[in-house]
């Protein structure tokens, strides 16, 4: 089985640190794939309300996760701190990717690979209930690539 290869951007546009909590640890003594996911979702909500978005009304269309890619680097602990870097690019008229780099510090406070990972989203009108095209002001905006 071929393994996931996400290529990311040189540049990230937008970084934030997000603390492992408790109720993040699985049942291992770790953070959880699940809880992996649920910190992408968090760091794009971020990334939008940076730019004065929302999922719900990016330029006046949301969006819908059409799907995700991670590739896990080392495993995070409570107490831990994510560093979240994220970028926006591969635009298409209705369509783009969403890239995250996850890091935490280490003893040396230097920054140690958690999970590279990449989303793909859909332009969508909520109303309508259909697929309609990214608003040329959010490809300026957020674009890094």
């Amino acid at each position: 089985m071929a393994r996931i290869k996400i290529d990311l951007p040189e540049t990230f546009s937008f970084s934030i640190n997000i603390p492992i909590r408790i109720t993040d640890i699985n049942y291992a003594g770790h953070v959880g794939n699940d809880t992996i996911l649920s910190i992408l979702h968090e760091a794009r909500a971020r990334f939008f309300n940076h730019f004065g978005y929302s999922e719900l009304n990016l330029g006046g269309v949301g969006i819908i996760l059409s799907d995700v890619g991670i590739e896990f680097k080392s495993e995070l602990f409570y107490g831990d701190e994510v560093i979240a870097s994220v970028a926006a690019g591969n635009f298409s008229r209705v369509s783009f990717d969403i890239f995250y780099r996850l890091e935490k510090n280490n003893a040396e406070k230097k920054p140690v690979p958690v999970v590279l990972a990449k989303t793909a989203v859909v332009t969508y009108d909520y109303t309508q209930k259909k697929v309609v095209s990214v608003p040329d002001e959010v490809k300026v905006k957020i674009s890094t690539r």
